[in-house]
């Protein structure tokens, strides 16, 4: 099971997050109430050992911006929200990260690799939000491996979510909040505990 956590901001949570286990743990570099600037996202992924995925997290940002971000990041994954185009992701290929697409559970084109990305993240129609939905709908699609499952996800939730869905992975953001973008510590160990039972 494929482990996310994403929208971190301290050096504390990262180091929670890596200590518990996670596979990949993401920064928000662009307007939301979990960004980080540049410099903050380098300096925390500094930190963060080989092994685990450091993702850049954009969302509504023109891809001359996106490559300013990743360069000045040095970030090794992407991780791109929205209307982003086929051409916008070849226009990245040439960066060398891993590219994850994120779309919602309802978008026409669900399928791994159909943008050129290396994963497929499947969230809600208002990432960030915390709102659960009915993960069932995804096994009825056959992604087959390599997709990640976000939104709604919570200590509470995720193991009913990852039996429902088939999910391989799973990305969490408010779900280990203590308040709107401030992680709590506590529940990221105790999420990625009950990922990994789960999966």
């Amino acid at each position: 099971m494929f482990v996310k956590i994403c929208g971190l901001s301290t050096a504390e949570t990262v180091a929670t997050a890596v200590g518990s286990g996670a596979d990949a743990v993401g920064f928000v570099l662009t307007r939301s109430p979990r960004q980080v600037t540049p410099d903050t996202a380098r300096r925390l992924a500094g930190a963060v050992p080989p092994h685990v995925l450091t993702v850049a997290v954009v969302a509504g940002t023109d891809i001359a911006t996106v490559r300013e971000l990743v360069r000045d990041t040095g970030l090794r994954a992407l991780q791109l929200h929205g209307d982003y185009t086929r051409e916008d992701f070849a226009a990245v290929a040439d960066l060398g990260l891993t590219l994850i697409r994120a779309v919602s559970y309802d978008a026409p084109d669900l399928r791994i690799g159909a943008y050129g990305e290396d994963l497929l993240l499947v969230d809600a129609t208002e990432p960030g939000s915390g709102g659960a939905w009915d993960y069932a709908l995804l096994r009825e699609r056959g992604l087959g491996d390599g997709w990640i499952l976000a939104g709604g996800l919570g200590v509470g939730t995720v193991t009913d979510a990852i039996r429902l869905s088939g999910a391989g992975g799973v990305d969490v953001s408010s779900g280990v909040e203590s308040a709107r973008g401030v992680k709590s510590e506590t529940l990221i160990r105790e999420f990625i505990a009950a990922a990994r039972k789960a999966g």
